[in-house]
């Protein structure tokens, strides 16, 4: 955890934050925020205020993991349900997205770990019900609300995974564990889907199944490399900085050869083309040229881009 402070404490220091030592915290700061725009004004959308409520505090309050955490090391993450339909009383249907970042070492900018939004988030939620999650009891003894803590469990084990394995080989692999328990324990009923596989090519269980698929162990490289070895240099060693990136990325586009179209390399690709192109626009025209042929094979939606900036 030594190292993940250290960037922390730089961040504040160049922002011009106070660093507070000595006093432990929980993992996560998050932010929810629910839109219910389209809720019909029958409902009384107050409803929904305590609902954002009461997730934050499940968010901020609960201890997700055993190690300590001081303050400043907390992840920073958002959450924003977009409420698109009433199913039934107190059952409704929505979109969830999902942010959270990670401070890189020596600077004030922040990487995203995750930027995803799941279209398939189907719960139920009657004001002041009890908000929490047992992960021997996933599936609860209500369905619906049960998939609202789930899925919310579901999404911090990830971001959890995400973070402890850009600081440590494979370091989050008890936490995608974790996600992948609730994948497996996951409430059903006819409203629910994202925890199947036949209900979709970019849902939870095929996230948690890319992720911690032996076949697969090679992502872990990806997301360690990308972070340890690319970003947290770029601001010190930016030669060694992009060798590193670069050498992830290469292995990355090798994953995607033998394995295209999973689920896990849209995930790390999507959003992030600003964040790639930063990285290699003042190499020398070697490293630029080889970043643009494996960006723009890896992430075809943006080879366009790739090949006019890092000509």
């Amino acid at each position: 955890m030594w190292y993940k402070l250290k960037a922390y404490m730089f961040c504040c220091l160049l922002l011009g934050m106070a660093v507070p030592m000595g006093v432990q915290a929980q993992e996560l700061q998050a932010k929810v925020t629910v839109l219910a725009q389209r809720v019909p004004s029958t409902v009384n959308k107050n409803i929904f205020n305590t609902l954002q409520t009461q997730l934050t505090n499940l968010l901020n309050s609960r201890k997700w993991t055993n190690d300590n955490y001081q303050p400043l090391e907390r992840i920073q993450c958002n959450f924003l349900i977009n409420i698109s339909n009433v199913v039934s009383a107190d059952v409704y249907q929505a979109a969830l997205t999902i942010q959270a970042a990670r401070p890189i070492f020596n600077s004030s900018y922040q990487s995203a770990l995750i930027n995803f939004q799941d279209a398939d988030f189907t719960f139920k939620y009657v004001e002041f019900q009890p908000v929490d999650f047992n992960e021997s009891q996933v599936q609860g003894t209500d369905a619906l609300a049960a998939n609202l803590t789930a899925t919310f469990a579901y999404y911090v084990d990830i971001i959890l995974g995400l973070d402890y394995d850009s600081y440590s080989p494979k370091g989050g692999v008890p936490y995608f564990t974790k996600a992948q328990n609730i994948v497996n324990n996951a409430p059903e009923d006819r409203n629910i889907t994202g925890w199947k596989s036949f209900d979709g090519v970019r849902n939870r269980f095929w996230l948690a199944d890319n992720i911690m698929n032996p076949k697969y162990n090679i992502i872990h490289d990806v997301f360690y490399g990308y972070y340890r070895s690319g970003l947290d240099s770029l601001y010190g060693n930016d030669a060694g900085a992009r060798s590193g990136a670069l050498d992830a990325l290469s292995k990355l586009q090798a994953f995607n050869q033998e394995n295209p179209g999973t689920m896990v390399l849209q995930f790390f690709v999507q959003n992030r083309s600003s964040e790639f192109i930063g990285i290699f626009k003042n190499a020398d025209p070697l490293v630029k040229s080889r970043a643009a042929d494996i960006l723009s094979q890896i992430d075809v939606t943006n080879s366009a881009n790739y090949r006019n900036q890092l000509r």
